[in-house]
């Protein structure tokens, strides 16, 4: 009988259209639902009620390695960002967990997203290290799937 074993996180890729980004981290998949307390006024009680409110949504952030000549990063979505506006439009972005032969075993997608900022790396010149990529990602919904 074949053992199952929980995935390993190391192999993913992200889409957005039919643009494949290849990031080293991605970090902000979750959803948390509010909590509203309230006490009547006349409830002669100390203990407040909890009921549920609304759910938010965290920004994601994507990070990758800067390479040569590769411009993909900068026309997607650093050319795109304006001050209070969003000139690129927004997307549905597809995050999946790829298994040992490519197949996604988790999808995460993210509704309507956009990116209100991007970060290049800071420059040392008595550094050796890798020049990295970061863009936050704000969503209107987060979407799981376990093909």
């Amino acid at each position: 009988m074949a053992k199952e074993y929980p995935l390993p996180k190391f192999h993913f890729e992200v889409t957005w259209g039919s643009i494949k980004g290849s990031f080293t981290e991605v970090t902000g998949l979750s959803v948390e639902n509010k909590v509203i307390e309230y006490r009547a006024g006349n409830d002669k009680s100390y203990i407040k009620i909890k009921q549920a409110g609304l759910n938010e949504t965290s920004k994601v952030t994507l990070k990758r390695g800067t390479f040569s000549g590769d411009n993909n990063f900068y026309e997607q979505w650093a050319k795109n960002l304006k001050f209070q506006t969003i000139d690129g439009g927004r997307a549905d972005i597809q995050i999946k967990l790829l298994n040992e032969n490519h197949e996604p075993k988790a999808v995460w997608t993210l509704s309507e997203a956009w990116a209100p900022k991007v970060t290049y790396g800071d420059l040392k010149s008595d550094a050796n290290e890798v020049e990295i990529e970061t863009i936050e990602l704000v969503h209107e919904g987060l979407k799981v799937e376990m093909p």
